[in-house]
């Protein structure tokens, strides 16, 4: 392979990022809102690097071929971090710049004559690498960022909420059993608390995709005593519809308060699911050395592909289209039940209603 391919690359990087530009301007939606340099960013580097590829005047050694890749991605891993920072660039359009700068760069150097087979399948399988690599740190910030976005957002909600929160509960205090506004402040009280505990999950699931583990303290709980607490407050809400079933003296090594949340969050499930008036049943059962938790409504049967989404972050069923929340709230009850090294079933037929099912173990490994 002769150098003719390289010494026109390099000599037209100028020209080809003109083109290049000028066609992205009138294709790209995104590039007419920056200014040139800020349009081209990593894009120079990207040709230059692409010059050293084709040329044969390089002892292509393979600690040399290795460089060349590790600096490569550095640069496709730039220009997809660049373009990720701007609100305007989506990634059909960061790949629809690498399309167009291909076929400016095959436009300018085979005006005078054909590229070589050999040389065409190294620009090709260099672009390819460079969309790769762009596209992939494109998606790992645009992730951070709204990561960054939630996490600001949701602690900065926390704030006036919490004034809210406390007015409504010191209004609740003041007025008189048998007040008709009573059952205002009730509602009011009890919309605060779904919206704080919405940006909980909001909280724990960025967290999550962070790859960060939830902040679990164990400690001995009495499990009989945290379900009837829950149960407690949850009938106060939505009327007597619970029902406990135990066995004595039931004990784990848990978070009481991720464990609260576990249990609050599939019983109002099976309030919003379950066929209306119907009992929901709690029940707690044990072995020596593992703990047994259903929750059951009657109603209408889980599908079975609707089951296989349902642990799923913002992934909802059909049956939950028009129910508030984030489709957020059984992912956070299975990372829950997991981080308590436990597991979580799900049984629902016809006739028969659906349990979720619990299981625990007594202590666990981290606590034994």
């Amino acid at each position: 392979m002769s150098n003719q391919a390289s010494d026109r690359l390099q000599q037209n990087v100028e020209r080809i990022m003109h083109l290049w530009e000028k066609r992205a301007r009138d294709e790209v939606n995104a590039s007419i809102h920056h200014d040139s340099l800020v349009l081209q960013d990593s894009l120079p580097l990207y040709l230059n690097q692409l010059v050293d590829e084709l040329s044969n005047r390089i002892d292509r050694t393979p600690a040399r071929i290795a460089a060349d890749e590790v600096e490569s991605t550095r640069i496709g891993k730039k220009h997809g971090h660049e373009r990720a920072g701007y609100a305007d660039y989506s990634m059909t359009q960061l790949i629809f710049e690498y399309h167009i700068l291909r076929q400016v760069i095959f436009q300018v150097l085979e005006e005078e004559a054909p590229l070589e087979v050999r040389e065409r399948d190294i620009i090709i399988g260099s672009i390819e690498q460079a969309v790769n690599d762009a596209a992939t740190q494109f998606s790992e910030t645009l992730r951070d960022i709204q990561e960054l976005f939630m996490v600001t957002l949701t602690h900065d909600l926390r704030g006036p909420l919490n004034v809210v929160k406390m007015g409504s509960q010191l209004t609740l205090r003041r007025l008189k059993r048998g007040d008709s506004h009573v059952d205002v402040a009730v509602r009011m009280l009890n919309a605060i608390n779904r919206l704080d505990s919405m940006i909980q999950n909001l909280l724990d699931a960025s967290r999550l995709r962070a790859g960060q583990s939830l902040n679990i303290e164990f400690e001995e709980c009495d499990l009989e005593v945290l379900v009837q607490e829950v149960v407690e407050d949850l009938s106060f809400a939505y009327g007597e519809r619970f029902v406990v079933v135990c066995d004595s003296d039931i004990r784990s090594y848990c978070s009481r308060k991720e464990i609260r949340r576990v249990i609050e969050n599939l019983a109002v499930n099976a309030v919003k699911y379950g066929a209306s008036g119907t009992p929901i049943t709690l029940t707690l059962q044990q072995t020596e050395t593992q703990i047994s938790l259903t929750i059951h409504n009657e109603g209408d049967p889980i599908a079975l592909d609707a089951q296989s989404i349902l642990f799923q972050q913002f992934r909802r069923t059909i049956s939950a289209e028009e129910q508030t929340g984030w489709g957020l709230g059984l992912f956070l009850v299975k990372s829950i039940t997991e981080a308590h090294q436990g597991t979580i079933e799900i049984e629902s037929a016809e006739g028969t209603g659906t349990s979720f099912i619990i299981k625990l173990p007594k202590v666990p490994d981290r606590v034994a």
